[in-house]
């Protein structure tokens, strides 16, 4: 396991579905314990109502207490289902006031949801990052990069990320591109169209991944994304992974790749494939609502923020 790069409060609470493995959690906590860092766990952590964790009233309070922890990162324990139904009534000052005074908030999956509305409604920054269980609380060894990107997170060092792209994309010309990050989990950011809290970002770098979602979904997620004309507006789009999903004999050929060359059909700005995000171990930190810069050479791609603390 890594060394902490400095010891910092952890908040750990859940918002979404009702925690499944809960010695998933458990281990994610004492890992993060493990490594040096203050621990709260919120009260209604495990809590179930449901599929949720807790009712509507629950994950409220539990969003509510995170936001006035005073932590340095606010975590979720996992992703799920559940926080579309509390758009309307999320503190959003409090919430403001909190990342103004230093709170993280972090997760990805159902968390996009949190973190689009948040953006629209203050024009702040979260991060899309790691949860406890998924990440931290896996039976081997945390994923070496997620923990060091998490760890440039909490220590306010982390300014940017690098990946190689597949081959056939290589770029015989530099590519930069500078607008706002924004997006996560394509289910999600789809069902936020037509909603207040889809952002109106003109310009910007729009990144997405799934899970367990084939890709003819995928297709239609991101139709639904073209037709509202989202698509249309972002200076790049840029896809992390799309995992967990299961060819069918009636695909005759249709798949993922079949969608990326489709939606690179119907945009003019580039498509990049690759990103390290989304339901998989290798994950970096992101944040939701920065201004960033997207340059790419050769296989050669970065996301780059500076120095956000």
């Amino acid at each position: 396991m890594l060394p902490p790069v400095t010891n910092k409060r952890i908040y750990i609470f859940s918002p979404s579905s009702a925690v499944g493995n809960k010695a998933a959690v458990k281990r994610g906590i004492a890992r993060l314990k493990a490594l040096g860092h203050e621990v709260e766990v919120d009260p209604s952590t495990f809590a179930r109502h449901m599929r949720f964790a807790g009712d509507d009233a629950t994950r409220l309070a539990a969003i509510e207490r995170a936001t006035a922890s005073g932590a340095d990162i606010a975590i979720i324990t996992r992703g799920g289902y559940g926080l579309t139904r509390l758009l309307p009534m999320l503190p959003y000052k409090a919430i403001a006031k909190a990342i103004d005074r230093g709170t993280q908030f972090v997760g990805l999956s159902d968390f996009t949801a949190f973190q689009n509305a948040v953006l629209v409604e203050t024009g702040r920054v979260t991060w899309s990052g790691p949860a406890v269980g998924e990440d931290f609380g896996v039976e081997a060894e945390p994923d070496e990069i997620m923990q060091a990107c998490f760890e440039d997170l909490v220590a306010g060092q982390g300014e940017g990320t690098g990946w190689q792209l597949p081959r056939a994309e290589a770029f015989g010309e530099p590519l930069q591109a500078k607008g706002v990050l924004w997006g996560g989990n394509l289910a999600i950011v789809s069902a936020l169209a037509g909603t207040p809290w889809l952002p109106k970002v003109k310009g910007g770098i729009l990144f997405l991944e799934d899970v367990h979602e084939h890709p003819y979904r995928i297709e239609r997620m991101l139709t639904q994304l073209l037709y509202t004309g989202v698509l249309q507006q972002q200076k790049a789009i840029v896809l992390g992974h799309f995992t967990n999903w299961v060819p069918v004999p009636h695909d005759k050929g249709f798949r993922l790749n079949t969608v990326i060359e489709w939606l690179r059909s119907q945009v003019k700005a580039p498509v990049l494939t690759g990103l390290p995000f989304g339901h998989v171990p290798t994950k970096v930190c992101l944040p939701v609502g920065a201004k960033v810069t997207l340059a790419a050479e050769g296989r050669d791609a970065f996301l780059l923020w500076g120095h956000m603390h």
